[in-house]
């Protein structure tokens, strides 16, 4: 039997230039199910993604998904893609399992907690206060290096990563002053131990970068910066506090699921050689 994909479209071009098609997957050239590919939302041209694969029931557990995805990757080659991520929900077992079969190694994942009508409250001694015009010049220096260097460990050239983060970053180019961004220095006892970025969006807030200092790191102060994110994404009204952790991660990720972050969805890659 020979798996191959139909296109469903033709090649569609976003406002931004990104490129996505969808596919039929066929069997002899009977459908068996869908597969979506397009370039990464946040990598742009030079990293294709999967964004959807669907298998239709009585054709699982053949091996469609598998053949499906290795003929994306061909695509994705022909693209001139030097890697491919996959999109992976947080309920989809079998979808992870098959990526991490093909060599798909985690980059990312994207988490949430609900929040309630009343903000935590700060452990005794820690306070948070907004960041001075003298602070935020040297923090964003160095959280936009960091930034590079998270992306760079992940398997993005540096000239991407760096790429990257300008245009991530272009929504501080008000400064203190950029709109819907809160920026905040957390002190314990009268000392700086942390920094903390809030995003309030529409419906939700987004915690876009929180870092304890070093030299205050394994006191618990990342836990509070935590809780003072969450009291600041009430005193604005969202219900939801979202954030991105890297793979490999691990004191960060078990900080968040101890305090009831919830894995939304997830992001394996894999070079394409």
């Amino acid at each position: 039997m020979t798996t191959t994909l139909r296109p469903t479209e033709p090649l569609q071009r976003a406002a931004d230039g990104t490129r996505s098609r969808r596919y039929q997957v066929c069997v002899n050239s009977r459908p068996v199910g869908v597969i979506h590919l397009g370039d990464s939302p946040t990598l742009g041209a030079a990293v294709a993604r999967i964004r959807g694969l669907h298998i239709e029931e009585p054709d699982r557990r053949r091996g469609r998904g598998t053949v499906a995805a290795l003929a994306a990757e061909e695509v994705a080659r022909g693209w001139g893609c030097r890697q491919i991520e996959a999109a992976v929900p947080a309920d989809a077992t079998a979808g992870l399992r098959l990526f991490e079969s093909l060599g798909y190694v985690p980059r990312s994942r994207g988490m949430e907690k609900r929040l309630g009508a009343v903000p935590p409250e700060l452990p005794a001694g820690s306070v948070g206060r907004p960041m001075s015009e003298a602070e935020f010049g040297p923090w964003y220096a160095h959280e936009v290096e960091q930034y590079v260097r998270a992306w760079t460990e992940r398997g993005v050239p540096e000239a991407d990563a760096r790429a990257k983060a300008r245009r991530d970053h272009d929504k501080l180019r008000q400064g203190l002053a950029s709109e819907n961004m809160v920026f905040s220095v957390l002190e314990h006892e009268g000392t700086r131990v942390g920094t903390l970025w809030v995003a309030l969006e529409e419906e939700s807030a987004y915690v876009f970068d929180v870092e304890a200092d070093a030299a205050h790191r394994g006191r618990g102060h990342g836990r509070t910066l935590m809780l003072l994110a969450e009291a600041q994404a009430v005193a604005a009204g969202k219900a939801v506090l979202g954030l991105n952790v890297f793979a490999g991660n691990v004191p960060a990720e078990r900080l968040y699921e101890s305090l009831g972050y919830e894995t939304q969805g997830r992001v394996l890659y894999k070079p394409l050689l």
